[in-house]
């Protein structure tokens, strides 16, 4: 656990009781302080009370006599599409308004670093698609270097549920535009910029105010290191603003589109070869096309992304090497999950957004394509440029038939199901197809989250084979 630091002796509002505000009120009494806790669900509430926590209606005015902060989960919407309505009698108080993210930030430095050989560092990894993998891969790379390192944020554990610093640690963390839109510090050592597609734009007003929220990681405490795609003009916008000039190797961009050149620091992909490029020459490379781990053009972003912020530590590129090599990847995201028959099923129920679904299409040949769920604002017909690879499509969930209408010509068979998807799919694959599962859609229409939706595909694989 982290304490919290900056609030001894004062009361901290926290709203939200769910995994990180459980921690968050910890972490708080852990630093010497009283939380006062509340969730608008009465079953939380009573889970925190049954921990010992006081909870109290911050809808009262009578509440917050006394409250140093308000401590916001970040899942909870503080401005768009309407401020929460804790949120704004926060502001009506005049209480500052935070998060976990904020308090790790100002917390996580202690007395003891003093006497360590090397001090620890914090990697911290955003972006619309890859931010997952790319976080599991840094970490991965650490741990195969002999770094001591902890993965957290919105993977893993919550952020001040790690365990304090050790000599040489790096803290890889995932954060989401709900989480570093909020934060009142943000600090890492190096921060990872991978991509951005529109996603979560009513929480943040449109596509600028969520490439804002992204860009605050970057602008709000200025990293030693901006690792930063640049191969959408946001990435190529905040490279600009991060970097005094070509040469500036405090900026390194990075690409899964093409070569990058010039006097300063780049890591690319092209045709599935990574290359590191120092002042205009090539420093070093990887062949990527034959790691299982990282399948796909998206992947060797997410490579390039996490070769990047490990090369910043100084990891040799031959160990980042051995550590793709070992990379199994992450669950959900284009997994292999079983090959029978010559046919390979891969599960890449992460796939929520049109973007990461199209990333997945292209990344392999002869798919039998299952989608469908509770599509997203404009659906799916963003995707027909990224067929051309779809032998057949087979539509599950709420939007199934309205994602009928948006395929064009492409085969397809209204399943409803995933177990009948899987069924009908197995049963029409030939040997060297790839029954792929890219729903291009929330899951909330059939299941709570798309892990259950991505553990369901596999169950019904696992099922082929009885």
């Amino acid at each position: 656990m982290i304490p919290v630091l900056g609030y001894e002796g004062q009361t901290v509002a926290v709203l939200g009781l769910g995994r990180s505000g459980l921690a968050t009120a910890r972490a708080l009494i852990a630093g010497g302080a009283t939380p006062l806790c509340w969730d608008d669900s009465v079953e939380a509430r009573e889970r925190a009370q049954a921990e010992g926590f006081a909870c109290a209606d911050l809808s009262r005015d009578a509440s917050w006599e006394g409250v140093a902060a308000l401590i916001t989960s970040p899942g909870i919407p503080h401005l768009y599409p309407e401020p929460n309505r804790h949120i704004a009698k926060a502001w009506e108080m005049g209480v500052p308004v935070d998060n976990d993210i904020g308090l790790f930030f100002r917390s996580y430095a202690a007395q003891g670093w003093g006497e360590f050989d090397t001090p620890p560092r914090v990697i911290a990894v955003t972006g619309s698609n890859g931010k997952s993998t790319t976080s599991a891969l840094i970490h991965h790379i650490l741990k195969v270097a002999g770094r001591p390192t902890q993965l957290a944020g919105n993977i893993g554990r919550g952020v001040l549920d790690i365990a304090p610093a050790q000599d040489g640690e790096v803290v890889v963390l995932e954060l989401s535009s709900y989480q570093t839109d909020l934060a009142r510090a943000l600090t890492p050592d190096i921060a990872v910029f991978t991509n951005l597609s529109p996603d979560h734009l009513d929480r943040h007003g449109g596509m600028g105010g969520y490439f804002a929220a992204k860009r605050r990681l970057f602008s709000e405490g200025g990293p030693e290191r901006a690792v930063i795609g640049v191969d959408e003009p946001e990435g190529r916008s905040l490279a600009n603003q991060m970097g005094e000039g070509p040469a500036d190797d405090r900026v390194i961009r990075v690409s899964a589109e093409r070569k990058l050149g010039g006097a300063g620091w780049s890591v690319c992909v092209r045709k599935g070869f990574l290359s590191e490029m120092r002042k205009g020459r090539q420093v070093a490379a990887i062949d990527l096309r034959a790691v299982r781990g990282l399948p796909g053009a998206h992947n060797h972003q997410n490579a390039c992304c996490a070769y990047a912020a490990t090369r910043a530590l100084g990891i040799a590129p031959r160990l980042i090497e051995e550590a793709f090599a070992s990379f199994e990847g992450l669950p959900h995201r284009s997994q292999i999950v079983a090959e029978i028959g010559g046919v390979t099923y891969v599960n890449d129920s992460k796939a929520t957004n049109v973007d990461s679904a199209e990333k997945a299409l292209l990344a392999f040949d002869n798919i039998r394509w299952i989608a469908g769920g509770l599509g997203k604002e404009g659906g799916i017909e963003a995707l027909k440029g990224a067929l051309g690879h779809v032998r057949k499509a087979y539509l599950i969930g709420f939007s199934a038939r309205d994602f009928a209408l948006q395929i064009g010509d492409l085969p397809y068979e209204i399943c409803e199901t995933m177990e009948a998807a899987v069924a009908r799919a197995a049963e029409e694959a030939e040997a060297g197809d790839t029954v792929l599962l890219a729903p291009a859609a929330a899951s909330f229409d059939q299941y709570p989250n798309f892990e259950k939706r991505g553990e369901a595909f596999m169950a019904a694989v696992a099922r082929l084979g009885e």
